[in-house]
């Protein structure tokens, strides 16, 4: 067990003939005292100063331990967030991609139909064109008749009396 100062200053020691100046020794005992309870004393401010730095080391190797696991965690987290918005982007490329060929298949299919229309307006129109030439031309073929050269030259009175004449017959019928 190590040594307090008041056992230092305590301790007598035993008297010879001729021994040291007792006042030689007792100021040197003294000085011993000092010295040793300064030792002492920054001896246990010293291991104080240990255990609160023990303790500081300890909390920051628990938030270093802490912060390496949360930045584990967040560098999972990223890669699942950028392997998700992967997925999510391949499914939108090929969601884009059936909506081009929905809407190409669509617009195709509107077009043939559109040519197929326009094909028969187009045969429509012909026939159309052909028939209004066919009466125009019957048409004119009636007015350039000589049948209206003689219509100039009938007698209207007559005429007349002859459709009366045939009004009466068909009203006795």
């Amino acid at each position: 067990m190590p040594l307090t100062p008041l056992d230092i200053h305590n301790k007598e020691f035993a008297r010879g003939f001729r021994g040291y100046d007792e006042d030689d020794v007792n100021e040197f005992l003294d000085q011993v005292i000092k010295d040793y309870e300064t030792v002492m004393r920054e001896k246990k401010e010293l291991k104080d100063k240990v255990e609160q730095l023990n303790e500081r080391v300890s909390h920051f190797s628990n938030i270093e331990t802490t912060l390496n696991k949360s930045i584990l965690v967040a560098q999972e987290t990223a890669e699942e967030v950028k392997e998700n918005a992967k997925k999510e982007s391949k499914l939108i490329i090929k969601e884009a991609e059936k909506n081009a060929d929905r809407i190409i298949n669509e617009a195709l299919h509107k077009s043939r139909s559109i040519a197929l229309e326009v094909e028969e307006l187009k045969k429509q129109a012909k026939v159309f064109r052909t028939r209004l030439k066919m009466l125009v031309e019957a048409q004119l073929d009636l007015v350039e008749n000589n049948d209206w050269d003689g219509l100039f030259e009938m007698d209207f009175d007559n005429e007349e009396e002859e459709s009366d004449n045939q009004r009466e017959q068909s009203s006795q019928y």
